[in-house]
């Protein structure tokens, strides 16, 4: 056997081992690497720990902990609070409110903090109690919440594009404007598949709120709802780049939450950075990690091996995005998305552009995909989340995920079949 096939089945073997057995992703991806190395013959520490230095070492990650410090201040200043009583307000009445709630939530939710974990634990904590006083079958509702989750990563700002963006040198500012329409689109999906599941559910109606009330709860919203306008309209406008965004982003929560709602002191504030810090530290040293594993691969020819096996299919693009979207899946139900993106992206990027697939589209689908793989089993990360925080099974979120993410799938497979509905918004906006 050749050494690039050697270190390939330590790389595959040794990620699945030390994952297997509870391991901490990014080390599990450093310690994976650094079996390559010995393999290939490129064993030096000094190496190692370039790389591991080099895999934060960037400045358009900095929007990464930004980002994450947004989303805590949202959640604890009121912002996400506030979205989800203003959507109750104007559909909440409706049979099955409670899920349009939660898909409206989500959507606007997306359009502020880009971190599905966080918006999934948002809605969740507010909603579940609430839908099951009301009678909502729990495994749906968990499910609804989950799938709403995942529009977290597809709509601008997102952390999974920022990090997608440094990893392959795509246009951050183009790969944000690629998410606006599929973002939309997946909210549309899941109505429809709402609208369905409700037929075999016995729901009443409620009474809708007087007009002053639902412009009161909206009038509440307007700094909620302007957070988006600004992020989105700075970057489109060239006032500020993806990175300065997110710290525009903080900046205006951090105002909002202390002067505006006053529902944050600033005793709290230490509270929050300490939680942001914390996931900072985790998805960074994934990146640390998954730096080393990515050299190495680079160093295996693992892409040019990929690419051999590939080759025949560059002719055809379209069944060459099907094949890719397939192994993506089978990686997704294995790996979180920030690994996916940091190890795989450099990888199949090369050989979708040798098909003539526009790179913006194809991270757009990459992450898209990547995000299926945040609802599906057996890792599923946003489906433990929900079983967290409703304090049910976890078999019990799978049950009720399953016509959300054959909706995400029909999806997925509108846009291999017809990539313009991605490219031709973003050519328009730019």
């Amino acid at each position: 056997m050749s050494t690039e096939g050697l270190a390939f089945i330590v790389f595959l073997g040794g990620m699945l081992s030390l994952l297997g057995i509870g391991m901490n992703m990014g080390l599990a991806l450093a310690l994976t690497g650094a079996a390559m190395s010995w393999v290939l013959g490129f064993w030096d520490t000094q190496l190692l720990a370039q790389n591991l230095v080099a895999g934060v070492d960037s400045f358009p990650l900095l929007a990464v902990p930004f980002f994450i410090l947004a989303g805590e201040l949202m959640n604890a200043g009121g912002i996400s609070q506030r979205i989800i009583t203003m959507a109750q307000a104007w559909v909440g009445h409706i049979r099955g409110g409670l899920g349009f709630v939660a898909i409206g939530a989500a959507v606007l939710m997306a359009s502020m903090s880009g971190s599905a974990l966080a918006d999934t634990a948002a809605l969740a904590t507010i909603l579940l109690p609430m839908m099951r006083q009301q009678g909502y079958p729990l495994h749906t509702s968990a499910g609804l919440i989950g799938a709403g989750g995942i529009i977290a990563p597809i709509i601008p700002p997102s952390m999974p594009f920022i990090i997608y963006g440094v990893t392959t040198n795509t246009s951050i500012s183009l790969l944000f404007l690629s998410g606006i329409v599929p973002g939309l689109i997946m909210g549309a999906g899941l109505i429809v598949a709402w609208k369905l599941v409700l037929r075999d559910m016995d729901l009443p109606k409620g009474e809708p709120l007087p007009m002053k009330a639902r412009l009161k709860a909206t009038l509440q919203a307007f700094w909620a709802l302007l957070m988006p306008v600004i992020i989105i309209g700075g970057m489109k406008s060239g006032l500020f780049t993806p990175t300065e965004a997110a710290v525009v982003a903080a900046f205006y929560s951090l105002v909002v939450s202390l002067f505006i709602h006053r529902e944050m002191k600033l005793v709290q504030v230490y509270d929050v950075l300490v939680r942001a810090s914390r996931t900072t530290a985790i998805v960074m040293f994934l990146c640390a990690g998954a730096q080393v594993a990515s050299y190495m691969v680079t160093l295996a020819d693992l892409p040019n091996v990929l690419t051999a096996w590939l080759g025949p299919l560059v002719e055809s693009p379209r069944l060459l995005m099907v094949v890719m979207m397939i192994v993506l899946i089978m990686i997704g139900t294995s790996l979180d998305l920030t690994p996916t993106i940091l190890i795989f992206s450099p990888v199949m990027l090369p050989i979708a552009m040798k098909a003539g697939i526009d790179p913006v589209y194809f991270g757009l689908m990459f992450i898209l995909n990547g995000s299926i793989g945040l609802i599906t089993p057996p890792v599923g990360t946003v489906l433990n989340v929900v079983a967290s925080v409703g304090r049910m099974p976890l078999h019990s979120v799978i049950r009720g995920i399953s016509p959300f993410l054959i909706t995400y799938l029909s999806i997925l497979a509108l846009f291999i079949a017809f990539p313009q509905i991605v490219t031709a918004p973003v050519a328009w906006m730019r």
